[in-house]
């Protein structure tokens, strides 16, 4: 029985007797006497905790990768198998290189930020809203003044004035001279012509022209179509509004209201004009009624006024109309900032035909 057992577990060859080659073997198998139990491994040593890697530098991406390259690391060594039989030995146990640990995946990069959408355009200021006016125009007459000039220094100048104007059915022409006299001779300080259309709210200026003494002539344009005001003697444009006029134009637009209805001018009139370089809205103030002397007689008048305007006009603008005359302009004063003082005073009134 131990030999057959040992010849069992030993594999060898069996001894069989001679004979018929048959033969019977009775054997009964008895289990192996078990193996003592492996004392157990002593304890590890912990080692101190190592502190936490520093966040590998990030490569940029290779077009033909798919995941970012790691700088200054070496790649992962595949771990060597284990025989079964050397699980229970803590030696080898030890020696076993574990796997590196999956990096820890690289935070995500920030967005780019959106592009700032542009900022929206400031609001257009928006227009003044003038009045309308109720307008009946003068006939047209030839006005000739006396111009008395003082200067800021003190001097004086005097000379002489023309305002004339023509209508010709739906257009007009005005012109404008003041001059003074230098012992035989006179000279102009400044021409102005303004042609332009009549409209339902009275002169419409289409252009206008102003020489001044040693200065080049110059052109205000009305472009009524296109709704703007601009300059030979400036690149500035300006909003047209209804009811602009010109320098030559004002003094008879203000006829014109006052003879469409006295009682507009008991409150303030508001008129766009267009200078020689620029456009404001000249806002005339009821001064009250006076009564001024001059060649045609003591005359009874409205006195209006535009003050200075700070940040637009500078100069004193003063005006008074004639109502026995057909509220024709029958005085006109001009006081500078300077100090100096020009003013033009009536000595003649032609009409052209009759009318008041």
């Amino acid at each position: 029985m131990v030999l057959g057992l040992f010849e069992t577990r030993l594999d060898l060859p069996r001894h069989v007797p001679a004979g018929d080659g048959r033969a019977t073997l009775l054997a009964q198998l008895l289990p192996p006497d078990p193996a003592p139990a492996p004392p157990d491994p002593a304890p590890l040593p912990l080692a101190p905790a190592a502190p936490p890697p520093a966040l590998p530098e990030i490569a940029p991406l290779p077009a033909e990768l798919g995941e970012p390259a790691i700088l200054g690391s070496a790649p992962p060594q595949a771990a060597e198998p284990v025989e079964a039989g050397a699980a229970g030995d803590a030696e080898t146990v030890a020696a076993i290189p574990q796997a590196a640990p999956e990096p820890a995946p690289a935070p995500p990069l920030p967005a780019p930020p959106l592009p700032a959408s542009p900022p929206a355009p400031p609001p257009a200021a928006a227009l003044p809203e003038l009045r309308r006016y109720t307008v009946d125009m003068p006939p047209p007459a030839r006005i000739t003044l006396d111009v008395a000039r003082t200067d800021a220094d003190g001097t004086e100048w005097s000379g002489e004035a023309l305002l004339a104007w023509q209508l010709n059915q739906d257009t007009y022409r005005i012109q404008v001279e003041a001059g003074i006299r230098v012992v035989f001779t006179r000279v102009n300080l400044v021409v102005l012509n303004s042609e332009g259309a009549v409209a339902v709210t009275g002169f419409a200026p289409i252009r206008m022209t102003e020489k001044r003494r040693g200065r080049s002539l110059t052109a205000t344009h009305f472009d009524w179509s296109g709704n703007r005001i601009t300059f030979s003697g400036s690149q500035a444009t300006y909003p047209l509004l209804p009811g602009a006029q010109d320098k030559a134009s004002v003094p008879l637009q203000l006829s014109a209201i006052a003879r469409g209805d006295p009682r507009q001018l008991t409150s303030d009139i508001d008129i766009m004009v267009g200078e020689d370089r620029d456009a404001s809205v000249y806002r005339f103030q009821l001064v009250g009624q006076e009564q001024i002397d001059t060649k045609l007689g003591r005359l009874q008048t409205w006195h209006l006024t535009r003050p200075p305007k700070p940040g637009s006009y500078k100069s004193r603008l003063d005006i008074w109309l004639a109502p026995q005359h057909g509220w024709y302009p029958v005085r006109i004063r001009n006081t500078e900032s300077s100090g100096a003082v020009t003013t033009q005073t009536v000595n003649n009134i032609e009409l052209s035909h009759s009318g008041t």
